[in-house]
């Protein structure tokens, strides 16, 4: 089958850094399913585990997480899906990845495609749905219902993969205010129209603005991006028992910044589950059902942004190069082989 990977950490413009390859096609045990696989979508994880994940021995690495496609195979265990079934998904961290055409993945992770949206569109959505998801419900504890909340939730960088989603799902689902952050005019107006109440730039001082617009206080926010650059204004910022939830990396983070007010402080990351199997691991799959249902019923809508074309080597470079950019908004989607 094709494929494209890495054997070496190494600066994009060097030829090594992705390249295309023929890998045997995996064969499925217990409860996984074989994809094939028809659009993926690259995602920030995939250029930091390339840039910090170098395979061992000279193995071969295959990055990839997203993915939509039609099941061909199934192991002995399988009882959630069949043969010839749509499926879109967000994969394991622990295991090879979903640039290639065929992939295993365990079948309590995967979701059935939304009916309503092509291989292209579906793909743009698993990991940033399952992150947006879980750390707006399971780690922020924000109410489902629609029912109006005394509180705002501010998402900074509201305009990236996971931003994205989160502001559909916190407009659409809960009753509490939406503030997104942004600083290009483009991004500005991709918050708007996803549905936030209002849009902030974070390369100013944004407790002015939060000021500014008279909404309710700030009981939840969700740090998306330079977590290290914004925490300390963000303590600030948000309420007394408010809670703060990340999900980068910040190289520095010192929560005691966050006593004062009793704010907690939640990690998300949606590959727990999977990396520990956890008892509650298929939650994930009724998760994807779930937004597949609120995509098919025109609650939610797909943060496709650029298409780049069939997947190989050259055209993933394109993607993890804007990706590292930080010049993205949406998702970043490629299709066939």
């Amino acid at each position: 089958m094709k494929a494209v990977g890495y054997r070496k950490s190494l600066p994009l413009d060097d030829p090594q850094s992705l390249f295309d390859f023929e890998a045997d096609k995996p064969e499925p045990k217990g409860r996984d399913i074989r994809v094939a696989v028809k659009a993926i979508s690259a995602n920030p994880v995939d250029y930091k585990v390339r840039k910090r994940a170098e395979p061992k021995d000279g193995d071969i690495k295959i990055l990839g997480f997203d993915a939509a496609g039609v099941i061909d195979a199934v192991g002995p265990d399988v009882t959630l899906f069949k043969t010839g079934d749509e499926v879109y998904y967000a994969g394991s961290i622990l295991r090879q990845g979903t640039n290639s055409e065929f992939h295993l993945v365990d079948e309590r992770i995967v979701g059935a495609k939304p009916k309503s949206l092509s291989f292209e569109q579906a793909a743009a959505l698993p990991l940033t749905s399952i992150t947006a998801w879980e750390l707006l419900f399971d780690r922020l504890g924000a109410v489902p219902g629609g029912t109006a909340e005394p509180r705002s939730l501010l998402i900074t960088g509201g305009a990236g993969g996971v931003g994205s989603i989160l502001i559909q799902l916190a407009r659409r689902l809960t009753g509490l205010t939406v503030i997104a952050t942004a600083t290009r005019p483009e991004s500005k107006a991709w918050c708007l129209e996803l549905g936030a109440h209002a849009v902030i730039d974070h390369s100013k001082p944004m407790k002015e603005q939060i000021e500014a617009l008279k909404l309710p206080p700030v009981g939840m926010i969700a740090s998306l991006t330079a977590s290290d650059q914004h925490y300390k204004a963000l303590a600030d910022i948000i309420a007394p028992q408010g809670r703060f939830g990340l999900i980068d990396d910040p190289p520095e983070f010192n929560i005691s910044v966050f006593k004062g007010k009793a704010a907690s402080i939640h990690w998300e990351s949606m590959f727990t589950r999977s990396s520990f199997q956890t008892a509650d691991m298929i939650a994930q799959h009724h998760l994807l059902n779930d937004v597949a249902s609120l995509i098919d019923k025109g609650v939610l809508r797909t943060t496709l942004d650029k298409s780049f074309g069939t997947i190989n080597a050259a055209n993933l470079k394109k993607a993890h190069a804007l990706l590292e950019s930080g010049q993205s908004r949406g998702k970043i989607v490629l299709t066939g082989w």
